[in-house]
């Protein structure tokens, strides 16, 4: 759990990146509590659910349907140690939202959170696109979605833009064979998988309509706001923190003006956009300091963004704004 939470605000690993590491195992999930302080301090789910409301910038009904779906979690313990039936319930998710609002992040934490609490195996989380189960002629497809469910069997298996497995318009698709193989498993192994569909929300509501059966076997929908102008400012500055940079006080002021501008522009990306424009700025800062070859900098000269290397961005020149 040292990995920051906004060292990938949002993205999606690539396909080709292994799956996260199995987490170290824990205490049994709850073994003999009686109350839920109890079952959080004994599984540790507590300090999951601790560092995804403090290190998560915003997204409040997100960390309100977590903290749901963990006490409902944590209640079934109690009532399994008390020997009271309790089916076991079904965790598959839906995650909808622009690109940039957390869904990877939350997902990873999701997975650590059903490992700390016994609902699944491993903890670990497989990232896959439609690329990874799809195959492209007869009889390639069932392998590479049977590969795939081998890998995560144990942990969460995030299938993100997962309606691109349907696509009806194409009669020789065979994305349909994945979601049928898909089905089978969220159905007949829910207890040792856990699915989470990722996409824009639109797009989402269409493939449910397209596959009913998929979408009775969704039990939680998470609907991921845009970040606020104010909550990706801080996002930035937590960027900058972890990377041991900071802005210069009018930096940050054309960082602000920056992110009023770059809002109203298409193809934003939320957290993602602002990761690209640090890094943008932390290039224009070593084209700046470069220029310089007799000087010697001092650590506040290799730390600080200035305001010059946010005001650069061609996004002040669309905007109609001076570049400096």
């Amino acid at each position: 759990m040292g990995t920051p939470l906004y060292s990938i605000p949002g993205g999606t690993p690539p396909a080709s990146e292994p799956a996260t590491d199995p987490l170290p195992p824990a205490a049994p999930a709850g073994c003999g509590a009686r109350t839920v302080s109890e079952v959080l301090a004994q599984s540790q789910a507590g300090t999951v659910i601790e560092e995804l409301d403090r290190d998560l910038i915003g997204l409040a009904p997100i960390k309100a349907r977590i903290r749901d779906i963990a006490a409902l979690l944590v209640i079934d313990k109690l009532r399994m140690n008390l020997g009271l039936q309790a089916q076991a319930p079904s965790l598959h998710m839906c995650f909808t939202g622009n690109p940039g609002t957390g869904k990877t992040t939350v997902a990873l934490r999701m997975a650590q959170i059903l490992f700390r609490l016994g609902y699944v195996r491993k903890g670990h989380l497989v990232a896959v696109t439609r690329d990874d189960l799809v195959g492209q002629y007869i009889g390639h497809t069932a392998p590479k979605t049977k590969e795939v469910l081998k890998r995560a069997m144990g942990g969460v298996l995030f299938i993100d833009e997962a309606y691109y497995l349907y696509r009806p318009e194409n009669e020789r698709d065979y994305g349909q064979e994945a979601i049928e193989i898909l089905l089978q498993v969220m159905e007949n192994q829910r207890d040792d998988l856990v699915v989470i569909l990722a996409g824009y929300k639109d797009r989402m509501d269409t493939f449910f309509r397209s596959n009913p059966g998929m979408s009775s076997r969704i039990a939680h929908h998470l609907d991921f706001p845009d970040y606020g102008a104010a909550d990706l400012m801080r996002i930035a500055e937590k960027l900058l923190t972890q990377q041991n940079y900071h802005f210069a006080p009018a930096a940050r002021a054309a960082f602000a003006e920056y992110l009023a501008h770059r809002l109203r522009q298409p193809h934003f990306a939320n957290a993602r956009s602002v990761r690209n424009a640090l890094e943008r700025a932390r290039l224009r800062q070593a084209s700046r300091l470069f220029a310089e070859s007799q000087r010697e900098f001092t650590a506040e000269d290799l730390t600080t963004i200035a305001a010059e290397d946010i005001r650069a961005s061609r996004v002040f020149q669309a905007a109609g704004a001076p570049p400096t």
